[in-house]
């Protein structure tokens, strides 16, 4: 058995799961010349929240923190989280505009495009599959991990074969919730190289506490890479610290092979990092830092437990937290069993939350009909007839099923003719961010100036509330109460919602 190496998340995963992806590109200009030097397989210096995050809330154009990273860290490949035909926003976009994203990113440095659909559904993973074989970069497939009574090896490996066979040059199994145990973490490797004859890695989150032994089970089952981040912006809600997990795979073939300072730097670079978290203390949270069993209990995202904890504390709904969680899986299943992972989880817990404040599918939001309705995709279960049924009619649309990107026309000259008529650039690069964050762009453009994400350090006692491991909780949900009038802001956008009855 050859040994696997590490991939190193905390330049994006490690602060997006522990402080809300508020770390600066300025933060990172000391730590990515050192990380460059230590022989990861891999840098993820990108994609995921942190486009949306580091644009909203610091200002940043996000191809200048990539250019700025590359500069900085030119020997390692970059890696990025894509989620299809998403991109890195929260709704389906042209085929033109997902390749120009892909061509623009490799153009700007990167390598590697970990490509997910939150259904699971290859179909939204083709085109930036293809965009990104055609760029010249490397499209890793990923599967996204969950439970259910559809979820099973066979499931898993035959969709791993639809992605190889698309081109894919590896598989990945994103296990967003910490939820895969050790043992079937194991036999999933296994299958997935015999299905697909490809690397496979895997990326999990210690949440739950098992994330680490995980790990060490799928290195010894033959994955050829896992992610690791860096303490303190490692373990909980994040992934498990890399010196960590270089002790526990001591003496086993599998174990990564390092230089010999490479404990040194990361030593040092651990110690550059602490000044950075205490600086985020404001979006950092103990909850967050320690194992949360409850993940395993809810099979739910850690930050999504987090988030709605808060959500319901707002709208004066705390005692319903069993109820909420308990409809979770109602309203997976009335959907076809989908994964939670940004947008669905999102959308699944909205959806659950208004059932039990409600009664059961009385509010819908259009997110939760167009899952229903096929506009995100083919989801891995039958969608239950009569939700879809009652869908069609408050919508007034019909299912669909096919590609959900067919129904849409080719972008990029209206991206461009909207920038041009603002007075904005009309380069590939910012019409690829105007179509998924266009206000954000807009303020960017005219210089209005993010709240600053640094605060000076606080008491533990006085540390914020735990935040998302998934994306910023005001990119992703929010919900205010008054009376009977609600407001329900979901990936972006506010629904007014008028209660008639209780």
């Amino acid at each position: 058995m050859k040994p696997a190496t590490f991939n190193c998340t905390v330049l994006r995963d490690g602060h997006q799961s522990l402080a809300a992806t508020r770390m600066s590109t300025e933060q990172m200009l000391e730590l990515a010349p050192i990380l460059d030097t230590m022989g990861f397989s891999a840098l993820e210096t990108w994609g995921g929240a942190s486009i949306d995050a580091g644009l909203r809330f610091l200002g940043e154009f996000p191809f200048d923190r990539l250019d700025t990273l590359k500069k900085l860290a030119p020997k390692t490949p970059h890696s990025m989280l894509l989620r299809g035909q998403n991109l890195v926003g929260y709704t389906h976009y042209a085929d033109d505009v997902v390749e120009a994203f892909v061509k623009m990113s490799v153009k700007h440095g990167m390598n590697i495009f970990r490509i997910f659909d939150c259904l699971n559904d290859p179909q939204n993973m083709r085109t930036s599959i293809q965009a990104a074989k055609a760029a010249g970069a490397t499209a890793h497939g990923a599967i996204c991990y969950t439970t259910s009574p559809v979820h099973n090896l066979e499931y898993f490996a035959k969709l791993g074969k639809e992605i190889a066979d698309m081109g894919a040059d590896g598989i990945v199994i994103k296990d967003m919730a910490g939820l895969i145990p050790p043992k079937e973490a194991a036999d999933l490797v296994t299958a997935l190289k015999k299905s697909t004859g490809l690397p496979v890695w895997i990326h999990t989150h210690d949440t739950a506490g098992i994330g680490a032994s995980t790990y060490v089970a799928a290195m010894n089952a033959g994955a050829d890479a896992v992610d690791v981040s860096i303490s303190p912006f490692a373990n909980g809600t994040a992934q498990p610290d890399c010196l960590r997990m270089l002790a526990l795979m001591q003496g086993y073939e599998a174990c990564p092979v390092v230089a010999d300072d490479f404990k040194a730097k990361l030593a040092d670079i651990s110690a550059k990092l602490q000044p950075i978290y205490e600086s985020l203390c404001r979006f950092t949270g103990h909850k967050n830092e320690v194992v949360n069993s409850d993940t395993l209990r809810y099979q739910v995202p850690g930050g999504m437990l987090s988030n709605f904890r808060n959500q319901l504390k707002e709208m004066n709904m705390t005692d319903k937290f069993e109820e909420v969680f308990a409809e979770i899986p109602v309203v997976r299943k009335a959907l076809g069993w989908i994964p939670l992972v940004t947008p669905t989880s999102q959308i699944v817990g909205v959806q659950a939350m208004m059932n039990v404040k409600f009664g059961r599918w009385k509010n819908i939001t259009p997110q939760c009909a167009d899952v229903a309705l096929g506009y995100y995709g083919r989801t891995p279960a039958p969608v239950d007839p009569d939700l879809q049924k009652l869908c069609a009619e408050k919508m007034k649309k019909d299912p669909i099923t096919c590609r959900p990107a067919d129904l849409i026309k080719p972008g990029m000259q209206a991206l461009r003719d909207k920038l041009a008529a603002k007075g904005m650039p009309t380069t590939d690069e910012w019409c690829v961010i105007y179509a998924m964050f266009p206000q954000q762009l807009e303020d960017y453009h005219n210089g209005k100036k993010p709240e600053p994400p640094t605060a000076p350090a606080k008491k533990p006692a006085e540390a914020a509330p735990a935040a998302s491991s998934v994306a910023p909780t005001t990119v992703g949900l929010s919900a205010s109460i008054n009376g009977k009038d609600m407001k329900i802001n979901l990936l972006g956008k506010t629904y007014d919602i008028r209660i008639e009855e209780f």
